[in-house]
């Protein structure tokens, strides 16, 4: 079994019994006040370098001595930090002991010189995951869903930084997906948004179901 763990904003952890792996770990202001030290993981997952996703990244793979999967550029930078990392780029995929990583595009600022902010698809111990990192909507996510078969993508809907509920779920359609989950919203004033409101309009107007996971609480993915 497969659990979706959630941090809060675009931070969230997939585990099973016996692994563990965490996505843009920004712990800062975490309702359940989880530091660096309380993560256990294998594996870091980086989207990109902005102060609220690549976070504690450092601190946290130092720690659990894990391995910082990103793009090349993000990936050189952990290596000058003395942390394992492998490097990925757009379009590229890899198989690590948990599964599968495809690294998709994402339309959104790099926070790092020469790089490119990504997405991620990653099959993790048999339950794929899009997890689109910080985005604007763009039509070529039709094509994912024909790369990958998806069981839940993990959409941001925040708005003024990323895509908000009516571009997610444009998202939803193209995509063709049948379970999301909203993330990176709340976090501050400036991307409020309603979670409710957005799961009854993507139900009404998508084939899909939209799970909402409470910050500090988890969900079993099936």
């Amino acid at each position: 079994m497969v659990k979706f763990r959630y941090i809060h904003h675009a931070c969230f952890i997939l585990e099973t019994e016996t692994d563990a792996i965490i996505f843009d770990p920004f712990l800062d202001g975490n309702p359940a006040g989880i530091t660096a030290d309380d993560i256990k993981v294998s594996h870091v997952l980086v989207s990109h370098a902005h102060a609220d996703h690549i976070g504690d990244a450092a601190a946290i793979a130092k720690h659990n001595k894990a391995l910082l999967i990103s793009t090349a550029e993000i990936a050189g930078w952990a290596e000058s930090n003395d942390i394992k990392a492998h490097a990925m780029h757009l379009g590229g995929t890899h198989l690590f002991p948990f599964g599968k990583v495809r690294v998709t595009p994402a339309f959104h600022g790099s926070g790092i010189a020469g790089g490119h902010a990504c997405g991620f698809i990653v099959d993790f111990y048999g339950t794929t995951i899009y997890f689109a990192g910080d985005t604007a909507l763009f039509s070529d996510m039709r094509l994912l869903s024909e790369l990958e078969n998806i069981d839940y993508a993990v959409l941001p809907i925040g708005d003024n930084f990323t895509m908000g509920p009516s571009d997610a779920l444009m998202a939803i359609k193209l995509l063709g997906v049948k379970k999301v989950i909203p993330i990176h919203y709340n976090t501050w004033p400036i991307i409020a948004q309603d979670p409710l409101k957005f799961k009854e309009l993507a139900e009404e107007s998508t084939n899909a179901k939209v799970f909402i996971v409470k910050p500090a609480t988890s969900l079993e993915l099936v």
